[in-house]
């Protein structure tokens, strides 16, 4: 829909400001749903520029449509997949394997991939409940600080949630911002390998000397979990459907790429590479494989596995409702001209853009808290640009892992990840900003500066 008023750059970036701090107070103050201050905020910033009504209504209308259309399935699915492996032991299958093959003095590797590979199909809470006793039981095993074995898990954790779809996270940014998703997953891996490496395995030994932490006598209580004598699942078999999707998605963008370089031997099988790369596709395949392969196959009778994944949905409904309210700022940005105005004012002052992403995402994240509601305004905001659609498909998929940076820096006291850390290691706020919150910072700074230097070689 084009514009059909001319409010001038001063008023927009008035206006935009004047939303911004609405938004902000909403949420940290009055504490008021993520989803219904972002609302407020964006018919607040349509109607300070002088929308008509009809026109703020169809923006609403476009964010919701088109951000739930591109993402809402990939959610979903992703849900009722971590579910299923969370249910069939499918984690604790990963990360007693790794901590086997790596052994116990390089055990904090193994917990740094099995974080990583965990939170692609697991929300992050979840995989640190699962994932917690095996760290706590190395701990207790050599004698040495819980911290040693539990950053390297955090770390992991935080870059598969951050990073690699199908993860909502990425997903939404990638959506919003209109990036190939399998330059996202290859972008993510090798950015997340890093950052893991940094942030979980070499920060962890670090602090793991520095401070004795002993493992919290609640910690066996409350992180019993009960399998039900149902028999663990095959190592190999759960890699490979954590890695369906990824690998099918991959391939599509890979053939593609090869196809335009030349490469015509692929030509006759692309049309069926790229049915079962499409990612909703792909993440299909993989979650009918782990209802089978992990579920079925182990004894879960489908009663079972019908409601462990009908309760999977209900997280999965509230990510997508910030998401698209995520989506409804975004095309009030663009719509009423506040896109523009900042895209010229970036262009003018020749700020690289893949900056303003990774301060926007982290100046909300250092606000709000929130990681989801970080990526939505920074993606909302940097979509609303109108050269991002220019941009190559490497360069957009740069602006996910800045804004999955950004997103990521600096968990605080307004973050539920920094109580959770807190509660489950036993420590004070103090030693929880010493170690959690440095550990996600360096995490989210590499991600960036790895994926800022693929851009500027690129």
């Amino acid at each position: 829909m084009d514009v059909v008023f001319e409010p001038g750059s001063g008023r927009l970036i008035l206006c935009a400001a004047v939303g911004v701090a609405f938004l902000l107070l909403l949420i940290i103050k009055f504490k008021l749903q993520p989803l219904l201050a972002i609302l407020l905020a964006a018919v607040l910033i349509g109607v300070g520029v002088g929308m008509p009504p009809q026109m703020i209504v169809s923006s609403i209308n476009k964010g919701i449509g088109n951000t739930l259309q591109s993402i809402a399935l990939l959610v979903g699915l992703g849900s009722m997949f971590g579910a299923i492996l969370e249910l069939s032991g499918g984690a604790e299958t990963i990360s007693t394997t790794l901590v086997k093959t790596f052994g116990e003095k390089k055990s904090v590797w193994a917990l740094g991939i099995t974080g990583l590979v965990i939170a692609i199909p697991v929300f992050f809470d979840a995989g640190l409940i699962i994932l917690i006793p095996l760290a706590f039981g190395l701990a207790k095993k050599t004698g040495k600080s819980t911290l040693l074995y539990g950053i390297p898990l955090l770390g992991g954790l935080a870059v598969g949630h951050a990073f690699i779809p199908p993860t909502p996270g990425p997903i939404l940014v990638a959506a919003m911002l209109n990036a190939d998703l399998g330059l996202v997953i290859a972008l993510g891996l090798v950015c997340g390998a890093m950052a893991m490496i940094l942030g979980g395995v070499v920060f962890g030994s670090y602090v793991g000397k520095k401070y004795m932490i002993p493992v919290p006598e609640h910690a066996r209580a409350t992180m019993e979990l009960s399998k039900e004598n149902h028999k663990l699942p095959s190592f190999g078999t759960v890699v490979a459907i954590i890695l369906t999707p990824l690998v099918l998605i991959l391939l599509n963008t890979a053939s593609g790429a090869l196809i335009n370089n030349g490469v015509e031997v692929l030509v006759p099988v692309q049309p069926f590479l790229s049915f079962v790369g499409t990612p909703f596709i792909a993440l299909t395949i993989a979650t009918l494989l782990a209802l089978l392969l992990l579920g079925v196959k182990n004894k879960y009778s489908l009663k079972e596995l019908e409601q462990v994944m009908t309760k999977s949905l209900e997280p999965a409904g509230i990510v997508l409702l910030v998401t698209a309210g995520g989506g409804v700022l975004r095309y009030m940005l663009e719509d009423s001209g506040i896109g523009r105005v900042v895209g010229d004012f970036v262009a003018a002052n020749n700020l690289p853009v893949i900056l303003v992403a990774f301060i926007v995402a982290l100046a909300v994240r250092i606000s709000v808290g929130s990681a989801t509601v970080a990526m939505t305004m920074a993606a909302g905001l940097i979509a609303a640009m109108p050269g991002i659609a220019s941009l190559s498909p490497i360069d957009t998929a740069c602006l996910v892992m800045a804004v999955a940076g950004g997103s990521t820096c600096a968990s605080h006291v307004n973050d539920s990840g920094f109580w959770l850390v807190k509660s489950l290691f036993g420590i004070d706020e103090k030693l929880t900003f010493k170690t959690w919150t440095i550990m996600e910072t360096i995490v989210g700074g590499t991600g960036f500066i790895i994926a800022s230097i693929i851009s500027v070689i690129f």
